[in-house]
């Protein structure tokens, strides 16, 4: 096969989950029911709050940002690999897999700092109770969220600026149900070091630091929580951060898993078919755990679909009318 950097012309090849035709209408069937879920879940949790005025605090002005991310994160990939089945094809432009990389490298990136930024505000709300409303005021909280997407888009643009230098092969299948990072730098026929070396490093920086201010932060929870002297205390200042660590736990533990069993058993067809769990299985059970778990948010739901029930007749009242 002919060696060449890739034009804005050529084709790569996803291949999926599965090659065999009978298992494509099963896998299209389900993950539109996935995307579906998550979608409408992220959004009705994101109405929810914006809705409701007593919502309007740090921590669900983070979780209203997680959720529009997590809706970034699955629309980055499945809506591609569903056309893809629908039209039986598995092409995917150059110019279009590098666009799906870049934003996929984007919104994991803001979601493990997005979760960061929530362990701060955890932090902040039971070891300085006090102080929280000054130092979680509406522009730090801004400021935090701006930050991170600045992290993350610099983050991104520097992946796929590596990428680009690279040399693949003129007809490039690529094992997966989308672009991911890894499979492409492993693709490549030049020389792969300096891109391996800019993503374990910014892998390290954001995922791995990441996940090291979050154990700090529940360090000192969990420090200051021991030092409640009432059970129902305890009880209380651990339940406004189960389902922030529920999450952190379902994302880091799904993350991690992928990455060991692609390590161990070599194979890039069940490493994409382990990549499902945080790709598209976390952002679609955020909603469940976060409203499950919250008084607070079930009761401005009810409220959201108690007026959307009273809008409806109205507005059909209305056109009966005109």
């Amino acid at each position: 096969m002919e060696l060449g950097n890739l034009t804005g012309f050529s084709e790569f090849l996803l291949l999926g989950l599965s090659e065999e035709p009978e298992l494509q209408p099963l896998i299209f069937g389900l993950f539109l029911s996935m995307y579906l879920i998550t979608v409408f879940g992220n959004l009705l949790i994101t109405l929810a709050i914006s809705s409701d005025s007593h919502l309007h605090t740090p921590m669900y002005f983070f979780l209203s940002n997680l959720s529009l991310v997590d809706i970034g994160f699955t629309s980055t990939t499945i809506p591609k690999m569903l056309w893809n089945i629908q039209t039986q094809s598995q092409a995917i432009t150059y110019g279009g897999c590098i666009t799906q990389m870049h934003f996929f490298v984007l919104f994991a990136g803001l979601d493990t700092s997005l979760l960061t930024v929530m362990a701060y505000d955890r932090y902040v709300a039971i070891c300085q109770p006090l102080h929280y409303m000054v130092i979680m005021n509406p522009r730090h909280c801004g400021l935090l969220v701006l930050v991170s997407w600045i992290m993350s888009s610099l983050h991104s643009l520097l992946q796929c600026l590596m990428v680009l230098r690279l040399s693949f092969y003129s007809d490039l299948e690529i094992p997966h149900f989308f672009c991911e990072l890894n499979q492409m730098v492993q693709l490549a026929c030049s020389d792969t070091f300096l891109n391996n070396m800019v993503m374990y490093f910014g892998a390290g920086l954001l995922g791995g630091g990441s996940f090291v201010c979050i154990l700090y932060s529940y360090s000192k929870i969990v420090s200051s929580i021991c030092g409640i002297p009432s059970a129902q205390g305890k009880y209380k200042a651990f339940s406004t951060c189960a389902s922030h660590l529920s999450v952190v736990s379902l994302f880091y533990c799904t993350s991690i898993g992928v990455y060991l069993s692609s390590a161990v058993t070599q194979s890039s067809h069940s490493s994409a078919t382990a990549s499902v769990m945080y790709t598209v299985l976390t952002p679609m059970l955020n909603p469940f755990i976060y409203s499950l778990r919250n008084k607070d948010l079930k009761m401005a739901l009810k409220r959201f679909f108690g007026m959307a029930a009273i809008k409806i007749p109205i507005v059909l009242g209305l056109k009966k009318c005109t």
